[in-house]
C-alpha cells in the first residue's frame, strides 16, 4: 500500500510538471513535430543560408499563431532539416563550433555520419517516460572523465541507418508500447540533421525527448524549437572550473543556462532536468544548480536529483571523485531540494 501511494504521488508530480507531454500520451494533443509538418513555407534548397533562416523565423511565427495546413508542399520541418544539413558544411551544431566539414571529416564530437550504437525499449528512465524508445548515438562533444557510456561516447561505433529506416524503427517501437522516442548518446546534438530528417518520415504521434548535455549552439536551439516535447536535460556543473576540469567544456555555465532559458520559450516544450550529484561537489555544484533552476525555471519544474554516481572510465585519475556518495552527501542534496522549494523533484 505504501509503494502504491508513492507511485500515485510521483504520477501526480509528473503530470503537474509535464501537462503537454501527458496530453500527447492521452491523444488530446499531437507531438510538436506534427505541428511543424503542418506549417507551410516556401524555399529552394539552394537558397542562401541567411535567406533560409529568415524563412525559418517566418515559419516559427506561423507555428506560434497556429497557422497550420494539411500536407503542405514544403513544411517548417522540411526547412529545419535542410538548414541543419547545410550547417554540416562548417559545423556549428554545438557550442564548440569546430567548423569541421562533416561531409568529409569527423568533428570535435567524433561524429561524421550518424551511427546508432544501440536502440531499445528502455525501462530504466524516469517513471513517466518508460517504456522509452531510446536511440543511443555514438560520439559526444564532452570528455567527461567519469562517463558511464564512455564506450560509445568516446568512440565511433554503431550502425548507419537511413532516415526512412530509422522512422520505421520508431513506428515499430510505438506499436510495441513506447511512450516516446528518446534521442541520446553520447550526445544527440551532432546528430540533429539526421534526427530532423528521420522525423519527416515518422507518422506515429510519439513525443520527442531530447536527452542532452544542453551544450547546443544558439542556431541548434532555434532548430529544436517546435520539435522537442521534453528536454531531458543534464545539468552537470555549477561552475566553469569543474566543467572544464572534468568535462573539458569551456564557458559551461553561460552556455547551458542560456540554453535552458531559450528552451523555456520554445513552443510547448517542457523540462525533465537531471542533476547527477558528484562526491565533494554539493556546495559548488548541486546547491547553485538547484537554486538557479528554482529561480529561473520555476519550482514546479520536474527535476531528478540522482545519487547513482559511480567512478567509471578515468575517474580513478581524480582521487576526489574516485568514490561513491556518502549518506551525509545524499541527505544534504535532499535538503537543498527542500530549501529551494522544488516541489516536483525526484530524489535518489
Amino acid at each position: 500500500m505504501w509503494f502504491r501511494r508513492v507511485e500515485i504521488e510521483e504520477i501526480r508530480k509528473a503530470r503537474e510538471a509535464l501537462p503537454h507531454y501527458f496530453s500527447i500520451l492521452s491523444g488530446e494533443e499531437k507531438p510538436n513535430f506534427f505541428y511543424a509538418k503542418q506549417v507551410e513555407v516556401s524555399f529552394r534548397e539552394d537558397d542562401a543560408l541567411e535567406s533560409l533562416w529568415e524563412i525559418h523565423e517566418e515559419g516559427m511565427e506561423k507555428l506560434r499563431e497556429n497557422d497550420l495546413k494539411e500536407s503542405p508542399e514544403k513544411s517548417l520541418l522540411d526547412l529545419k532539416a535542410i538548414i541543419a544539413r547545410r550547417m554540416l558544411e562548417s559545423c556549428e551544431l554545438c557550442e564548440f563550433k569546430c567548423h569541421a566539414n562533416r561531409f568529409e571529416e569527423i568533428g570535435y564530437c567524433r561524429v561524421k555520419e550518424s551511427l546508432v550504437a544501440s536502440d531499445f525499449l528502455h525501462i530504466g528512465e524516469e517513471p513517466e517516460l518508460v517504456p522509452s524508445y531510446t536511440v543511443f548515438f555514438s560520439g559526444c562533444n564532452f570528455r567527461c572523465v567519469f562517463c558511464q557510456n564512455w564506450d560509445i561516447s568516446q568512440y565511433r561505433v554503431g550502425l548507419r541507418y537511413s532516415p526512412e529506416d530509422m522512422a520505421t524503427k520508431v513506428a515499430v517501437a510505438y506499436a510495441e508500447g513506447a511512450k516516446n522516442v528518446n534521442f541520446v548518446g553520447g550526445e544527440p546534438t551532432p546528430n540533429l540533421p539526421f534526427i530532423l530528417e528521420t522525423l519527416k518520415y515518422v507518422k506515429v504521434p510519439i513525443p520527442v525527448v531530447w536527452n542532452s548535455n544542453m551544450y547546443m549552439s544558439e542556431k541548434s536551439m532555434k532548430l529544436l524549437d517546435g520539435i522537442v516535447d521534453v528536454y531531458l536535460a543534464d545539468f552537470k556543473w555549477g561552475n566553469n572550473e569543474d566543467a572544464l576540469k572534468y568535462s573539458r567544456a569551456p564557458r559551461y555555465w553561460e552556455t547551458v543556462t542560456r540554453n535552458f532559458l531559450l528552451a523555456k520559450q520554445h513552443y510547448k516544450a517542457e523540462f525533465l532536468i537531471r542533476h547527477l550529484v558528484m562526491p565533494g561537489h554539493l556546495e559548488c555544484c548541486t546547491k547553485p544548480i538547484l537554486k538557479w533552476i528554482s529561480e529561473n525555471l520555476g519550482k514546479s519544474v520536474r527535476v531528478n536529483v540522482m545519487f547513482q554516481y559511480r567512478p567509471e572510465y578515468k575517474a580513478h585519475e581524480y582521487p576526489e571523485i574516485d568514490r561513491r556518495l556518502t549518506n551525509d552527501e545524499m541527505f544534504k542534496a535532499a535538503e537543498f531540494v527542500k530549501e529551494f522549494g522544488l516541489k516536483n523533484a525526484l530524489v535518489g
